[in-house]
């Protein structure tokens, strides 16, 4: 059995899990009745009376997907198909076209390029870079992605990193930044397992789409 929450603009199915994170099933709009949902099962509501803390994360949670417009990090794996790159590319467009800010790291391929063209062909304005370090340490192609790209948040504190450690670091950057994160992955990408498991930590709304 479904419960069902009234929204704002959009008719959204979730679930909860045994650990009180609420999980987006599905995500479409109603024609007829214009009126948003959210479905969590019954069930485990019981729970929810019973722990004050899955009841303080719930009502968060639904007020960040209540507000009209949202702070969304897009970010995930390199290694991606062309289809998609352009699933990503509209869906991107798509959000900010909504009135949303996109937040992402840079990329010369994979999620993040694709969501930087999709933000950048809908409104510039909404979309937020935020390097690991500095652009004059990205990749030729990168650089050259970001040329137009007017937020871009650079960090020459973590130049003597590896990348790999300035990348983690900007990855908890981007979510403490956001409140929804979106995240393309293989069951097999630790780094980006880690920035969902901080992101559930911190309370965000979590969209992950696994590519395997």
């Amino acid at each position: 059995m479904w419960y069902y929450i009234p929204a704002y603009t959009k008719y959204l199915l979730f679930a909860i899990n045994e650990g009180g994170t609420m999980i987006e099933i599905m995500n479409s709009l109603d024609d007829d009745n214009k009126q948003p949902s959210i479905m969590v099962p019954m069930g485990d509501l019981d729970v929810a009376e019973q722990n004050p803390d899955v009841v303080d994360e719930l009502a968060l949670e639904l007020a960040t997907i209540k507000q009209p417009a949202k702070r969304i990090a897009i970010i995930g794996s390199r290694n991606l198909a062309i289809t998609h790159q352009q699933m990503i590319e509209m869906l991107t467009t798509a959000l900010v076209m909504q009135g949303n800010t996109i937040i992402t790291s840079g990329g010369s391929c994979g999620t993040n390029a694709a969501a930087i063209r999709g933000a950048m062909k809908s409104n510039p304005d909404k979309l937020k870079v935020i390097l690991p370090q500095t652009i004059g340490q990205q990749p030729s192609d990168v650089q050259d992605q970001l040329i137009g790209v007017p937020n871009i948040v650079e960090h020459s504190d973590r130049a003597m990193m590896t990348l790999a450690d300035a990348s983690r670091v900007c990855n908890r950057e981007i979510i403490d930044d956001c409140n929804q994160l979106i995240c393309f992955l293989s069951h097999s990408s630790n780094t980006l397992h880690k920035a969902v498991d901080y992101a559930e930590e911190n309370h965000k709304v979590v969209t992950v789409f696994y590519l395997d």
